[in-house]
Order: structure tokens, then sequence, then C-alpha cells
């Protein structure tokens, strides 16, 4: 591997943040988001467009990009928990328009006091390198940056590598919750 960097996102990134976070959320969990009758192809298009929007919660705006090798091999996605409300609104009109499905019921997955990050991930054949581990820090010195006093995540109870990761760098269990009909760790930094 090249030179890593970590950047902020570009609008022209919008389909590989798609990518990423739909890696970061299991085909099952995409496939759950929509209608009868749509699938992952159509997921992806919705994600492209909500990635390429200002006003979304998956809005490059909100994204950190890793890139190595001249391509993007992680993104890091997350927005100020207290504006889940106003960003979700996109997503839930998009999921209606393009793929047949009400999501206006979501349980909250944040709260104001936190940058949430909402997705993380990084292309498998760049595991292990670290990269996960420099996006999470550069997630923290955003929120710091933004006079967030915190990060939160929410890690499924199913995935102990995934909070080894996160309590590596600083996270530490706040309580229980569910998402999506999965009990998850409402993990904070």
């Amino acid at each position: 591997m090249s030179c890593l960097d970590i950047q902020k996102a570009t609008k022209a990134q919008a389909a590989d943040i798609a990518r990423f976070i739909m890696m970061a959320m299991t085909d099952e969990c995409c496939l759950h988001f929509c209608g009868e009758g749509h699938g992952l192809d159509d997921f992806y298009a919705t994600m492209t467009e909500l990635a390429m929007r200002e006003d979304s919660q998956y809005s490059y705006l909100n994204t950190l990009v890793a890139v190595a090798d001249g391509r993007v091999v992680g993104v890091a996605v997350s927005y100020d928990g207290g504006r889940l409300h106003e960003l979700r609104r996109t997503f839930i009109a998009e999921a209606k328009m393009r793929l047949g499905k009400d999501h206006s019921g979501m349980d909250d997955e944040t709260q104001s006091g936190e940058l949430y990050l909402d997705s993380l991930a990084v292309l498998p054949e760049y595991r292990r390198n670290g990269i996960a581990k420099r996006l999470l820090k550069a997630t923290k010195l955003k929120a710091d940056l933004m006079g967030l006093p915190c990060v939160g995540l929410l890690v499924d109870k199913g995935n102990p590598a995934g909070e080894s990761l996160y309590n590596s760098v600083g996270f530490r269990y706040v309580n229980d919750s569910e998402w999506g009909g999965h009990p998850m760790k409402h993990l904070q930094w």
C-alpha cells in the first residue's frame, strides 16, 4: 500500500461512499430498507443520490475517506446526533420514492451531544493495516473541532471484532440499545 491519506470526501466520491455504507450495513440490512420488487441495485442508486446531497445523513459532507493507491479504500460517515431527524428526512423521502417503503417510524440511533458514527468500512484487501483506526481518530478530531464532547456509535452485540476495534481506540460501553430489530451496544469516545 502506498501513502494513505484521510481527507474530507467530495461529491464526486458519492458512488464510492454509497458502496462503503452498504458494506458496513450488510446486504441483509440493505434489503430490509427496500420495498417489494426492489433490490440491492435500487438501494445502491438511492444511497448514491443521498451521498451526493448536502441535506442527508449520508452526505459526502459528513464523510471522511481514506485514499490509498489512487482510490478510496475506506470511509467514516458521521454527523451531529442532534441533527438526526433533520438529516433523516431526506432518507425517508428518497426511500418512499425510490424504494417504495416508508421508514418514518425508525428508531433513533443517536442523540444530541455526540458526533454519531453512522458507517465505518474498509475494503477487505486493505484491512488490518490500521486504516479503520486512522478513520476513527480522524472522526474523534472532527467531533472536537465541531465542539461535540464525544463520538457515539452502535455496534451489534454479535460483532465482537467490531467492538474490540472500537475499544482499542478509546470507545467505552454506555448502554444497551436496539436498532433495526438487532440488539446493540451504545459506545462513546
